[in-house]
């Protein structure tokens, strides 16, 4: 009966509440309900102690939940078929699932699953290297597809800027339509407005390619004096100690702040699991709809899914950097550059500075 309670209270792993996540949940440092609480750590060693615990804790905890969500997928993604720019969920369970959906999109059981998996992968990876030459190869191909189709966007920018100036300066429109049979019709400010999104879109989508490229600004100190030995070495620990960090933060800030302007009331990355469910029997689509000027572009959430795309590209190429930094580090002169996929101006013609 009590079980039947708690699974109804919406939390997401109540029906595990047995021996193992109370022995993780100790391992953690966070009692079991009506357990005495653990003291605080007496001083430095016993604090590092408890945070090494604490990591372990959610390492195995995290095999646990991983299992669970791709068993479960309905309690998280129940929500899916009912996006719509406005209205209430149809019932209380939908509105739970995609409270569950946001709060573990930027929590601490999501980043631990998916650094269990590259923890996994790595280790398999150094042990057979055709595996990490795999998902080099995988993560790089990915980064140049995405990077390579949305830099059409370009043109297209191009060609809407000169359509937007013909339009109002030969003809002195005011709307633009586009379209055959049903057509598209916006005013003329809003066309100018949208030019942003392929603006953003090349920005955010095409960073993984630019860098796969070799084609992002560096500020070079000692790079160029070291060997290529200790390059591959500062790639390593550049990629970990640097990019991934900023990434995830990006993730963090841009996940919230995307959902903040899809539903209300406006989750916070502050609130627990409880409250984000409690929250789930008002929970509402309010997509925003709101641009700069009275007839201009009314679209800027797809900025805030842009920027978490853009985290996500980064993280990936983080991946595939450190990767493939440790194959040409361990595997020496030979490796450089393998299988690596770089756009070039075509035999017999001068490739600029950049290209490769």
């Amino acid at each position: 009966m009590e079980d039947e309670v708690v699974a109804e209270s919406g939390g997401f792993w109540s029906t595990y509440e047995n021996g193992f996540t109370r022995w993780v949940e100790r391992l953690q440092g966070n009692a079991p309900e009506g357990a005495e609480p653990l003291p605080p750590a007496g001083n430095f060693f016993a604090g590092l102690w408890d945070a090494i615990l604490w990591v372990v804790g959610n390492m195995f905890e995290a095999v646990y939940n991983i299992l669970f969500a791709i068993t479960h997928p309905g309690l998280w993604l129940a929500w899916v078929p009912h996006i719509q720019l406005s209205g209430s969920m149809p019932d209380l369970t939908i509105g739970e699932s995609l409270m569950r959906f946001i709060y573990y999109g930027g929590s601490v059981e999501l980043f631990f699953a998916l650094f269990l998996i590259v923890l996994c992968l790595t280790v398999a990876g150094m042990i057979y290297k055709p595996l990490m030459w795999g998902c080099v190869r995988v993560l790089e191909t990915f980064a140049n597809g995405v990077g390579r189709f949305m830099a059409w966007a370009g043109l297209l920018m191009v060609l809407q800027q000169i359509l937007i100036v013909f339009m109002q300066r030969v003809f002195a429109v005011s709307e633009i339509s586009l379209g055959f049979g049903a057509t598209f019709a916006k005013d003329v400010s809003w066309w100018s407005e949208e030019l942003k999104l392929w603006n953003a879109l090349i920005v955010c989508l095409c960073v993984s390619y630019t860098f796969v490229q070799g084609g992002h600004v560096r500020v070079d100190l000692i790079y160029s004096a070291v060997s290529e030995k200790t390059k591959r070495m500062i790639d390593m620990v550049g990629s970990i100690i640097f990019i991934l960090p900023a990434a995830i933060l990006t993730w963090l800030f841009a996940w919230f702040f995307l959902w903040r302007h899809l539903v209300t009331p406006n989750p916070s990355a502050s609130e627990s699991l409880d409250r984000l469910l409690n929250k789930a029997r008002a929970v509402r689509w309010n997509v925003e709809t709101i641009g700069f000027s009275p007839n201009g572009f009314d679209a800027y959430f797809l900025f805030k899914l842009l920027l978490c795309g853009f985290a996500g590209m980064i993280m990936l190429q983080a991946v595939a950097f450190f990767y493939r930094s440790y194959l040409e580090w361990s595997e020496g002169e030979a490796s450089y550059g393998k299988y690596l996929d770089r756009d070039t101006l075509g035999e017999g013609e001068e490739a600029y500075e950049g290209t490769h």
